[in-house]
């Protein structure tokens, strides 16, 4: 093959796909779901009903717009310009994600090391204590907060652990299995994956009803329960994305999707389900651990 013949099979110009609805449509979906949200929080009663249906609206997007970036992938409109371009979105994304825990984990931090310690130690006008209980220790559910008991480590959150770690293993495994060509690695792989994930999910949601239900650790439980729920919640919250997935990727490895040499869909999961281990390894030392 000469030169002037491996340049134009690499194609000179971008790949620019036709138009769509599909950007306006998963607005107003979006728009549904906030509004209905705000609904449903203010007691309004069809609240609920527009927030499915701004679901409802988001999921018919989601599978006919990347239902049509498949297609166009498995049909080679994507060479190496798109394939970098894919890459970059996706680091750029995934800084997004550290940036959104960092500030979960910076709202903790603050609440540990100075706002609590300087509750414990504040002094009214006449050199005593305003809250004369309160040791401003952690965990703590503020000088007038209700009593709870916190989240041990070493129970579900540490077979948690297990599981995720074990996750990081098992798509790694799948990935040397594509690059390998071994199309039964890469699906047993993933599959064992989805499952991990599956089992991580059910036991946090086992977790949030012992919390609720036997020790009293709920939203409400002060600044420990606010940034318990949320930094586990939101974690939680990207699990289940990163399953859904992975999912996806399963069912099309198990199609024939993706070669050795081209396959940053599953590259790109893969990296976000890493990205979802490291968090919660930092969580697990942070809010359960430490």
């Amino acid at each position: 093959m000469t030169t002037s013949t491996a340049h134009a099979g690499s194609r000179e110009h971008y790949f620019v796909p036709q138009p769509s609805f599909y950007p306006a449509i998963l607005s107003g979906g979006m728009f549904l779901l906030a509004l209905g949200f705000i609904q449903a929080i203010n007691s309004f009663p069809h609240g609920k009903w527009v927030m499915l249906g701004g679901v409802g609206v988001i999921l018919y997007v989601l599978f006919g717009w990347f239902g049509r970036v498949i297609s166009e992938s498995q049909g080679g409109s994507y060479r190496d310009w798109e394939d970098l371009s894919f890459r970059y979105g996706m680091i750029w994304f995934i800084a997004t994600e550290v940036m959104f825990f960092a500030a979960f984990f910076g709202a903790l931090f603050y609440v540990r090391v100075i706002s609590v310690p300087d509750l414990g130690g504040m002094l009214g006008a006449h050199g005593t204590s305003l809250w004369p209980d309160f040791a401003g220790t952690w965990p703590t559910s503020g000088p007038a907060g209700p009593k709870f008991t916190p989240m041990g480590a070493w129970g579900i959150p540490a077979i948690n652990t297990a599981l995720l770690l074990s996750s990081g293993a098992t798509v790694t495994w799948a990935h040397w299995g594509l690059l390998r060509n071994n199309r039964s690695h890469l699906v047993l792989g993933l599959a064992a994956t989805v499952l991990l994930g599956t089992l991580f999910l059910g036991f946090q949601a086992y977790e949030y009803y012992h919390a609720y239900t036997e020790l009293g650790l709920t939203m409400g439980a002060g600044a420990y329960g606010a940034t318990f729920f949320m930094l586990t919640g939101f974690h939680g919250f990207h699990v289940t994305l990163g399953t859904i997935m992975l999912l996806v990727i399963l069912l099309r490895s198990m199609s024939g999707h993706f070669t050795a040499e081209r396959h940053f869909a599953f590259e790109g999961v893969a990296w976000y389900w890493h990205f979802v281990d490291v968090v919660w390894l930092i969580l697990f030392v942070f809010v359960y651990w430490v």
